[in-house]
């Protein structure tokens, strides 16, 4: 689709207004303007600087400002302000400039005649595809104020995840970092004076401390090539998880890895099942709603899996048989799902299982920081055991082999 801009007539209120619209040419942008009562005098494909992927590219917005600025935006709407009024409002509590920046030129396409959806769906960096559609779903069916609450609610559930997640990781890091620090102190002051020792003493040096050597020669002498290895191995793997293999098999490890898959998969069930209650309560249809389900959980391997139950239930087939007998989907949601087809509160149940898979997700978190200490701390001692042996053996060879001699 192209972004075009525009100058039309108002036909209510005879008002000439301009703005930008999305659509696949010319005539499509009219008929769309149209529909919406506008009588277009100028239509003209936008520049390149204004394009929907130009516009997207704005850098990252914190969550708590967005969080903020979608609750309030909600409270405003709730309390009858028409829409440009509440936008307004809101933006003038908005203390990061570069959000406000944004949510100025939003202000103004809305008041050029596109929607509130619309607007929103020029920054995806900014606002992401289950923001907008939720947005979209709530101006057509009339519950904006509520959708922009869930919102808020589901962001902020989605950065406490995320911030325990990191938290749980944090201790292990800091560990991590210091023991490469000891050992790089060592291996580039401490061992180059054993080296010294040992060759004037014509003596060998044991194996484990010879490797250690080694690597401190490559540490000392080709430092520069170190550093453009780790470079290149980051850039190398970032490029990598970009191809599809590479997201593939990365999020395929994110499900199989050893105490944190279970983490992941809670995370995902949480939010796949809280995504998918939000659209089908604010009135989604439901092969729509899974579709953007399945991009929100930002897993391939899941995501084709909830595609792939979209194609079946299109066919008629119900969703919780869909999704049932997968070993990724925990068991648990197909089994609810089903009692809320049946009962017909599906967006309720929905809701229920993402809270106590959020509720999982915060025990587990508590879990993972509980049994990762004592596994770091035998990192640690096995590291520290190499350095001993590494170091303090030889100088104990020779404190020995000495005093042989002397009783000798």
């Amino acid at each position: 689709m192209k972004e075009f801009t525009y100058t039309a007539k108002d036909s209510s209120s005879s008002k000439i207004v301009k703005g930008k619209v999305s659509a696949d040419d010319r005539q499509a942008a009219a008929a769309l303007l149209n529909s919406k009562d506008l009588y277009p005098i100028k239509i003209e494909v936008a520049s390149a600087g204004l394009s929907l992927a130009g516009l997207g590219k704005v850098g990252k917005v914190k969550t708590k400002d967005r969080v903020i600025f979608t609750r309030q935006l909600a409270t405003l709407v709730k309390a009858g302000l028409p829409i440009t009024q509440a936008l307004d409002t809101a933006i003038e509590q908005v203390t990061d400039k570069k959000f406000k920046s944004i949510l100025d030129k939003i202000a103004k396409s809305v008041e050029g005649g596109q929607t509130l959806a619309e607007s929103f769906g020029q920054y995806p960096d900014v606002f992401d595809k289950v923001y907008i559609n939720l947005v979209d779903a709530g101006e057509q069916s009339g519950t904006l104020e509520d959708v922009l609450i869930r919102l808020a609610d589901q962001q902020e559930k989605d950065a406490k995840v995320t911030g325990g997640i990191r938290g749980a990781l944090i201790y292990p890091g800091l560990v991590l970092v210091t023991i490469l620090g000891v050992m790089i102190f060592m291996l580039t002051t401490v061992m180059p004076q054993i080296q010294s020792l040992y060759k004037d003493m014509n003596k060998t040096l044991p194996i484990t401390t010879r490797a250690t050597i080694f690597v401190t020669q490559g540490l000392i002498n080709f430092w520069y090539l170190d550093i453009l290895f780790v470079l290149a191995a980051v850039f190398g793997f970032r490029a990598f998880i970009r191809t599809p293999y590479g997201r593939q098999l990365v999020d395929t490890i994110k499900l199989n890895i050893p105490i944190f898959g279970v983490l992941f998969r809670k995370v995902y069930m949480s939010r796949f099942t809280h995504t998918l209650g939000s659209l089908v309560t604010s009135g989604m249809p439901l092969l729509n709603a899974l579709k953007i389900s399945a991009g929100a959980m930002n897993n391939v391997v899941l995501e084709k899996i909830v595609l792939k139950a979209e194609e079946q239930v299109r066919t008629g087939k119900p969703l919780s048989d869909s999704l049932e007998n997968n070993d990724y989907f925990i068991k648990l949601v197909p089994q609810m799902i089903r009692v809320g087809e049946e009962s017909g509160t599906l967006g309720s149940m929905l809701d229920r299982v993402s809270t106590f898979y959020e509720e999982e997700v915060d025990q587990a978190v508590k879990n993972i920081s509980t049994i990762i200490e004592p596994v770091t701390m035998v990192f640690l001692g096995g590291m520290v055991m190499f350095i001993i042996v590494a170091i303090l053996y030889p100088v104990y060879s020779l404190i020995g082999g000495g005093l042989g001699a002397i009783s000798g």
